[in-house]
């Protein structure tokens, strides 16, 4: 347990910080969902409307440091190449 005031101020922060870094990652979550259930059902056009409103979500929790900017890079470029085996 904290016994200093600056340390029972940082628990403070973390637990702040924690309950917003969870909101975000879960809100990413939702849309990456949404994603892979319209790749699923092989409407291409739903798929590609769901990574268009993915992707700033993304870059946004990699701007806040929830996720890290080479793994959310990664995800988009496998959705998007995912998608696009969908047209052919």
């Amino acid at each position: 347990m904290a016994n200093t005031p600056s340390a029972k101020k940082a628990a403070r922060k973390i637990e702040r910080r924690t309950a917003i870094n969870k909101a975000r990652r879960s809100r990413v979550r939702t849309q990456l969902r949404k994603v892979e259930e319209a790749i699923a059902s092989g409407d291409k056009a739903a798929a590609t409307d769901a990574l268009k409103a993915a992707q700033p979500e993304l870059m946004r929790a990699v701007t806040k440091g929830v996720y890290h900017r080479n793994t959310a890079s990664r995800k988009i470029s496998r959705l998007s190449s995912r998608i696009k085996v969908l047209g052919a």
